[in-house]
């Protein structure tokens, strides 16, 4: 993939900041939707984007349709900052595909007994049967991040699972499994104008936890965290794909795309599907470039 995406991406200082806030502060606001050299100044056109979606939405049956009559294994790893909108670009893959055949999978903390496992078995549980497509709301990428960054791994750990990873990967793709590595990243002040929002509105307010709270004061150890894994882990193999994710419908268009590009199920439209905006979308590697 062409490298894409342009700009920086550097933390504000809002160290005195809190999500208990009664007001989002004017600078957070104003500097949200470009913030992180977001490419574009307005958000895509709602018209335009329920009609794209509706037809990119068509062809993902028609993945799903090919991957039943051939047996093919799909997984699409979603990864991201806090808020950067997986669950919702996630909802938009299996709005209208049949919930047997294609689910998501969300794990919760592992229990005591997973705690004494292999760290991928978990996960190797929950792969696709023949004919399957899986979607995972994080993932085993949790060792790589989230858990470093909150003290719940040590070092060696973190270091282990670096190394293990890719090895990981290749022993699924080599047993037929088509493998998808999707980063949504935002910038700093849509990170917490969304994170904001959620905890003002008692209707989002089950999305809040703990660690998003701490996240608010962690962009620096993340953005280290986040460089430090796709450093490790951007394989030729398994390569990673970013989208810079501020529009969350231009973040949705954009991983529908990059799925359905790259697979050549039967009855595809190429032309329709098209291929992923690169102002918002490169590879792994640009992520290091932009911190």
């Amino acid at each position: 993939m062409a490298r894409g995406i342009k700009g920086q991406n550097k933390a504000g200082d809002y160290e005195s900041f809190s999500l208990d806030a009664k007001k989002l502060p004017a600078e957070i606001r104003d500097r949200a939707f470009t913030s992180g050299g977001y490419p574009y100044d307005s958000k895509f056109d709602r018209e335009d984007y329920d009609k794209r979606i509706h037809e990119l939405q068509i062809e993902l049956l028609k993945l799903h349709a090919w991957t039943r009559d051939t047996g093919a294994r799909i997984v699409i790893v979603f990864e991201g900052r806090d808020a950067s909108g997986k669950g919702g670009t996630i909802a938009r893959f299996l709005q209208h595909m049949p919930p047997r055949t294609a689910r998501a999978v969300a794990l919760s903390k592992p229990s005591e007994a997973e705690q004494g496992q292999w760290y991928f078995q978990r996960y190797v549980s929950a792969m696709p049967t023949r004919g399957d497509i899986v979607l995972f709301d994080r993932s085993w990428y949790n060792r790589a991040a989230v858990e470093p960054v909150n003290g719940f791994c040590t070092k060696d750990q973190c270091k282990a699972f670096l190394k293990e990873a890719p090895t990981f990967e290749r022993m699924l793709i080599r047993d037929g499994i088509y493998l998808f590595k999707i980063f949504l990243d935002v910038g700093h002040e849509m990170q917490l104008k969304r994170l904001w929002a959620r905890h003002q509105d008692p209707l989002k307010l089950w999305k809040l936890s703990p660690i998003d709270f701490k996240a608010v004061h962690q962009w620096p150890a993340y953005s280290r965290a986040f460089s430090r894994m796709f450093k490790k882990t951007d394989t030729d193999d398994a390569p990673w794909t970013v989208i810079l994710a501020n529009d969350k419908l231009r973040t949705r268009i954009a991983a529908l795309q990059i799925v359905l590009s790259r697979i050549d199920y039967a009855g595809k439209d190429t032309e329709l599907v098209g291929h992923p905006d690169l102002k918002i979308v490169g590879d792994g590697r640009l992520f290091i470039d932009r911190y």
